[in-house]
């Protein structure tokens, strides 16, 4: 018997913040490197929300508070899904965690038992496979492709559904490639999803605002009233408001749920900071506009991003319309030796020998589930990104 448990090797280090882990040494050790590794906006949070903060530390609001949120917070979400998805909870049917990445594990770890199905669509987060395999569940990967702009097909939806699944977890727009679903889109998967009762759907909407080229936003209990019952919608502060290092994220579901993420969360890490609480009841209430003006620096970044990377030599970038991610392909790459000598027999030996060579760090799509391809965010500066670019078409080019 080893001394770590068992649990602990099924699941992986997560990768992008390995990727960025490594970066960070690099740079530190003097190297010039750009690193487009992680999925965090280069916004600063708005001065409203840090103000809410600092109020709330003036007023002595540093005392614990219920464990998975306070009054004020929950009825702010409330208020926020009537508003903006048009879904009625009410606040004994939500839950606030120390970020979006809790509630997805509160909810998962609560309700999985050895041997059942989580399905989700791959390429997909890094963590979900990895907390489902804590939770003694197991991962089932139902494959996008870029020709369909990766989003799922209903007939694959459909193919990875057994008696053992218990969730479909569906992320839109995606992390890793950006995919956003329309209503329409959605409505073919639901369509699917109603024939299987016994199936729960975890919706993380938390590139909701994310939004580009005119696309309007739709989550699946407001597509499908009929799944408002088994569905659990999750959503956080982190990338629209500009707020990732403060972690906090919530989701409204069934009371019956929700009662057992708390019950779960009470023994782990109690309630999420007393302060950042009511920095987010300030987010969720106050002045949106900043959204679209970021929404708008996003656009052209993009726009800039996939030009330049459909210019390098054997990539190909499609043009999402959401989040803050590109998912090139690098299927031509695989084969070739790079200009440092370095045999390139799959993704993650693209992505280590870019880094190396020319001092780029994005994530290998294998982390993703989904090669030969890797993501690149470009929620970085538009002169690092078009630095980074004209690296990555030069290492590119330089392959042979």
């Amino acid at each position: 018997m080893g001394f770590i448990a068992d649990s602990l090797n099924r699941i992986q280090p997560s990768a992008t913040i390995a990727v960025s882990t490594k970066a960070r040494q690099l740079k530190a050790a003097g190297r010039d490197i750009i690193s487009l590794s992680a999925g965090e906006p280069d916004f600063d949070t708005p001065q409203n929300i840090k103000d809410a903060a600092k109020r709330a530390l003036d007023a002595g609001k540093t005392k614990y508070t219920d464990v998975d949120g306070i009054p004020e917070l929950k009825a702010a979400i409330v208020a926020k899904f009537k508003r903006e998805n048009g879904l009625d909870y009410k606040t004994s049917q939500v839950s606030v965690g120390t970020g979006g990445k809790q509630v997805l594990y509160n909810a998962l770890l609560a309700t999985l038992n050895p041997g059942d199905e989580v399905i989700m669509p791959a390429p997909c987060w890094v963590s979900y496979a990895d907390i489902v395999l804590l939770g003694g569940g197991k991962p089932v990967f139902a494959q996008t492709t870029l020709e369909n702009g990766y989003k799922l097909q209903p007939e694959d939806l459909e193919n990875a559904i057994t008696p053992n699944t218990k969730w479909f977890i569906f992320n839109s727009p995606s992390n890793p490639t950006g995919a956003a679903y329309s209503a329409a889109d959605i409505k073919t998967l639901t369509d699917v999803l109603l024939k299987y009762p016994h199936v729960w759907v975890l919706t993380d909407d938390m590139y909701e605002h994310l939004l580009y080229d005119g696309l309007t936003f739709a989550t699946v209990a407001e597509v499908e009233p009929k799944l408002y019952d088994r569905t659990l919608t999750m959503n956080g502060l982190s990338k629209a408001y500009c707020m990732t290092g403060w972690r906090l994220g919530y989701a409204a579901g069934p009371e019956i749920l929700i009662k057992a993420m708390c019950k779960l969360q009470s023994q782990s890490t109690s309630n999420p900071s007393s302060i950042v609480q009511w920095a987010g009841v300030e987010a969720l209430n106050g002045p949106q506009d900043f959204i679209a003006q970021n929404n708008a620096t996003f656009v052209q970044r993009r726009d800039l991003v996939v030009s330049m990377l459909n210019q390098a030599k054997g990539l190909v970038c499609p043009k999402p319309q959401g989040a803050f991610y590109v998912y090139p392909s690098c299927k031509e790459a695989i084969g070739k030796t790079s200009a440092g000598g370095v045999k390139i027999s799959n993704d993650e030996d693209f992505v280590t020998a870019l880094l190396e060579e020319e001092g780029v760090a994005c994530v290998h799509g294998a982390a993703f589930a989904g090669s030969p391809s890797f993501r690149i965010s470009y929620a970085a500066s538009t002169e690092s990104l078009e630095d980074a670019c004209k690296r990555i078409q030069r290492f590119c080019g330089n392959l042979r």
